[in-house]
């Protein structure tokens, strides 16, 4: 025999040996635990034409079914535990720190509205008055000066 019917040989029997699963390692992120992954591949691959999108580096997809994982490294019972108290720590003082925001949002509208309150108050009291009580004046002022006419309750204002 030739050297290469016995190259074709030796390639021949190890498919025979392992044709379907082929093993990679990815990293399960939600759990930051190391998975074993089996993918099967078919025992005949056919090789693949130019695709039509021009994209020939891109992998055709498998199946979600066709990928086995198998269960990594679980963590102790006192991690796990230690996990959750930190957890409920930084969950505790986020909350706290989202209540005192709030609080200052709303101590801080409340002043606001209170000044508001006071310089109006204080602009009322500051107006100059001039009581009319002689109605034929106002039927003889001009638009411009009846604009500035406003009806006030004098019995609130006290100097």
């Amino acid at each position: 025999m030739t050297k290469t019917q016995d190259k074709v040989k030796n390639i021949l029997s190890t498919l025979k040996k392992n044709p379907t699963t082929e093993t990679t390692t990815a990293i399960d992120v939600e759990k930051s635990n190391v998975v074993n992954v089996q993918v099967e591949k078919k025992s005949q691959d056919i090789p693949r034409g130019r695709p039509k999108s021009g994209r020939i580096w891109k992998s055709p997809k498998q199946k979600f079914s066709s990928v086995k994982k198998t269960k990594g490294a679980h963590q102790k019972f006192e991690e796990k535990n230690k996990l959750r108290q930190q957890l409920k720590e930084t969950m505790e003082t986020s909350k706290a720190l989202r209540a005192e925001k709030q609080a200052q949002k709303e101590a801080h509208k409340q002043r606001r509205r209170d000044n508001i309150k006071k310089t109006e108050e204080n602009r009322l009291k500051s107006e100059i008055v001039q009581v009319i009580t002689n109605s034929a004046k106002v039927k003889r002022m001009k638009k411009k000066q009846l604009k500035f006419i406003e009806k006030r309750d004098t019995t609130k204002v006290s100097k």
